[in-house]
């Protein structure tokens, strides 16, 4: 059963710009931030995004909870169109879709108690009342390692380490019990000796609730460890969709190539590295064509001219390439 899905999204963010740069020009510029994509992401599953910071990742997981508006496409939740539903529409459904954010601290409010900010959920909702709520958030802080819980109850945000704090923007989430969750890159901000913990502590969750998914990361290593199917996001674009172990063992687009190349130890067997030239474009002025075609040490001429479609290559495996079987092995 798909969960949710998400055909030809796109989401354009006018480009600021200072009073005299008004004066000299009227022309607006868009900041290209999602640029139409498409996926679904079937019940209980883990769907990654994967790519480098400033491709679009965090603005998609944004706009499939509609925290923000798309300004193209469709986005079908449990069967129901929510691309533009209003917020009294959209009300209910916050109950079944989460996220968790980023930043755990800036995502918390530094004035209210950690007790208060995992229980208010509970309150806004009308599924408890206050006493019902701060029972209901000391089991949840005992459910993601905060004990003692009537200790952490009663502190703020910055009495609270990185780890601590993530672990508590988790608890906020889970307490409605979703069916659906957003992890925009929820362990990039923790120290390196924690990360396991929380994504096992996530996964907890993911069996108890049987939750869908959608996980934001650059890293590759991070993705392949829950993930059932990987996406490729380039420049606004998903350039590769295929299943976890399939994109590992059988990466075809150059942009997938060299995201492995940066982590060896993915790799079963010995491949040729590929390093990209230069850095990501401009989202303003996206390359024509082929958007990693000033990059690809294999591009050709019809790279800068003709923009690659997502194609099937058979196994449920999608690529984004004029010439995807260059450089494999």
């Amino acid at each position: 059963m798909v969960e949710l899905e998400v055909s030809s999204l796109k989401k354009y963010f006018p480009v600021q710009k200072s009073f005299i740069e008004r004066l000299l020009t009227r022309k607006k510029q868009f900041i290209r931030a999602v640029d139409g994509i498409s996926f679904k992401i079937f019940n209980g599953q883990v769907f990654s995004l994967v790519g480098e910071s400033g491709c679009g990742k965090t603005t998609t997981g944004r706009l499939v909870v509609r925290l923000e508006k798309p300004d193209e496409g469709k986005i079908v939740f449990e069967d129901k169109d929510i691309t533009f539903a209003k917020e009294k529409e959209l009300r209910p459904l916050r109950r079944k879709m989460q996220i968790i954010f980023q930043d755990p601290y800036a995502s918390l409010n530094p004035r209210m108690r950690i007790g208060d900010t995992i229980a208010e959920p509970l309150i806004v909702h009308g599924i408890a009342d206050k006493k019902e709520a701060k029972e209901e958030a000391l089991k949840m802080l005992e459910n993601v390692g905060l004990t003692p819980a009537h200790m952490f109850y009663k502190l703020l945000p910055h009495q609270l380490s990185g780890g601590q704090r993530q672990r508590v923007a988790i608890a906020r989430a889970m307490i409605l019990k979703p069916k659906f969750i957003v992890a925009d890159e929820p362990v990039s901000m923790i120290d390196v000796s924690l990360r396991t913990s929380i994504l096992k502590l996530i996964m907890k969750f993911k069996t108890l609730y049987n939750l869908s998914i959608l996980f934001i990361t650059h890293d590759l290593a991070v993705a392949r460890l829950i993930s059932d199917t990987i996406a490729v996001m380039y420049l606004g674009k998903i350039v590769e969709v295929a299943s976890t172990e399939e994109l590992i063992d059988n990466p075809m687009h150059p942009y997938t190539k060299a995201l492995l190349s940066s982590v060896p130890s993915l790799f079963r067997r010995k491949r040729e590295k590929v390093i990209l030239k230069g850095e990501i474009a401009n989202p303003i002025n996206p390359p024509s064509g082929c958007r990693l075609h000033p990059r690809c040490p294999f591009a050709k001429s019809i790279c800068s001219q003709e923009e690659p479609k997502l194609i099937s290559y058979g196994n449920n495996h999608y690529v984004a390439c004029h010439f995807p079987l260059l450089g494999k092995g």
